[in-house]
């Protein structure tokens, strides 16, 4: 294979690879590799547990600063461009347009979501650490996303569209970082349990 991409694991394999070079020993770490053509990326949603300083209404002004926002009987489709909201018991559209000079990263749509909205409205500078934040893998649908709101588990909830793997290659070929929790693959591993025995390098 000319080119592998690492779908998850990232942390795992600069992990060995640090290693690697600082310690004698075996080298590599365990690996599946799939084909590209049967892999599913999903989408990764967002949570917005707590809207303080903003309210339903404001948010939605916010939003209309960065997208084209449009009121919804339903979440939006799965497109690239579509990012959906749902807020108050209804679901809206934040329709946007990458600009093709853009980095690959600038032109995902988590990104827009970060950069347009969470960023500037909500003060999110780190989607990963921010407590306001959570996250549902796409494999758990829109229908999830709506519960928790209606509960009041959360205050806000945003769809997002699913990740081409073009949108992916282009991302690692640049040599650049996906958005945090941006992608759900499918086939998951089952789990289980291996071990590798270390033997100490021989002295003689």
């Amino acid at each position: 294979m000319p080119r592998a991409y690492i779908a998850d694991g990232h942390h795992r394999a600069a992990a060995a690879a640090r290693l690697a070079g600082e310690k004698p020993g075996p080298r590599g770490i365990l690996t599946v590799f799939f084909p590209a053509s049967e892999l599913r990326i999903l989408p990764y949603h967002r949570l917005v547990l707590k809207l303080d300083p903003l309210d339903a209404e404001s948010l939605l002004a916010a939003a209309r600063k960065g997208f084209e926002v449009t009121g919804l009987s339903s979440a939006p489709p799965d497109e690239t461009g579509k990012i959906g909201l749902f807020v108050a018991g209804r679901w809206h559209q934040l329709a946007w347009k990458a600009d093709p000079r853009a980095n690959p990263v600038a032109k995902l749509d988590a990104s827009a979501l970060q950069d347009r909205l969470l960023g500037p409205a909500l003060g999110v500078k780190d989607p990963r650490t921010d407590a306001r934040l959570d996250f549902v893998g796409g494999v758990h649908g829109t229908a999830a996303l709506e519960k928790k709101v209606r509960t009041g588990e959360a205050a806000a909830a945003f769809s997002l569209p699913s990740v081409s793997l073009a949108q992916i290659f282009a991302v690692a070929d640049a040599d650049q970082i996906m958005p945090p929790k941006s992608t759900w693959f499918e086939p998951k591993l089952r789990s289980g349990l291996f071990v590798h025995r270390f033997s100490r390098p021989s002295t003689s």
